[in-house]
């Protein structure tokens, strides 16, 4: 008998008799998974929406979900957001308020405001985001130097504890080998960054802590900037799994993509890998006593 189904495609009851499963049980695993990825996809709404107008309380979100199809009520949305308080915490910069009191370890003034880059290693600069995955968010630590817009530094995963951001500072020191004397270290105010175990390593490596004025996204503009590339040329378009499928794609276009074949404005339109090796021998050129000093990359 010949299947009315296109080539390569199986009935349920076809599927489950080849799985040795029952129909039964199919149902029951789609019954329990269907709710979760229809609340992540509630709670990465919310969080557009809350990141776009950040001015919006709960009442005013709930009433947009409602624009958008969603059926939700403002007592589910308040409930959503106070569960995901931590994923809106690198945000709230742009907010004209203060989150010294959100913790008690020590805030250091920012020391990247004025700063003049001419080389790599003077400037790196950290932050964290939120990706959404289908039933539950990863988190993403990235350390960038500033000068050269070069990822050297990340990691992933499914918590926003300190090592999270630990490790992916961990990286970046095995990637530059040694911090030189003199580099600053900049963040924005967040726990990560003032915690005893994250300070702690930057006392070690003779690392200048810096991080952002209160309520003012400019200050880590760079990450900012970067987390948007990356939101917008791998996150949002992708549906991943979980947390290790997450992790090699968004590790592959970190050290592939962004790092050695995006064209940076910024940077005379080359990669960062590029234009790091285009600096070096500028200064290697500018050493040799028979060519003229070059201050800059070309």
């Amino acid at each position: 008998m010949t299947s009315s189904l296109p080539q390569g495609e199986l009935t349920v009851e076809r599927m489950c008799a080849l799985s040795a499963l029952s129909r039964a049980g199919y149902y029951r695993q789609w019954r329990a998974s269907a709710p979760r990825e229809e609340a992540i996809g509630v709670r990465d709404v919310i969080q557009r929406i809350a990141l776009k107008n950040r001015h919006y309380g709960y009442r005013r979100i709930a009433r947009q979900l409602r624009r958008e199809g969603f059926a939700v009520n403002h007592k589910r949305v308040l409930r959503l957001m106070r569960l995901d308080n931590l994923l809106c915490l690198r945000k709230r910069s742009f907010i004209p308020m203060t989150t010294d009191s959100k913790h008690g370890w020590r805030i250091v003034p920012n020391l990247a405001r004025n700063m003049e880059l001419r080389q790599t290693n003077q400037l790196w600069v950290a932050d964290i985001t939120y990706v959404r995955m289908r039933e539950e968010f990863a988190y993403l630590a990235i350390v960038l130097d500033a000068f050269s817009r070069r990822v050297i530094g990340w990691a992933l995963e499914t918590h926003m504890q300190a090592n999270l951001a630990t490790a992916a500072l961990k990286m970046a020191l095995d990637k530059r080998r040694s911090a030189p004397f003199g580099l600053v270290h900049h963040s924005d105010r967040g726990v990560q960054y003032a915690c005893a175990d994250y300070t702690r390593i930057l006392d070690e490596h003779r690392i200048l802590a810096s991080m952002s004025r209160p309520g003012n996204p400019y200050d880590n503009a760079k990450a900012e900037s970067f987390m948007k590339t990356l939101k917008q040329e791998e996150v949002d378009g992708s549906d991943y799994r979980d947390s290790q499928q997450a992790r090699r794609a968004i590790g592959r276009f970190l050290e592939t993509v962004y790092n050695r074949q995006r064209l940076h404005s910024a940077l005379d339109y080359r990669p960062p890998a590029e234009f790091e090796a285009d600096c070096a021998r500028a200064v290697a050129l500018s050493n040799s006593p028979r060519l003229a000093l070059v201050e800059t990359c070309p």
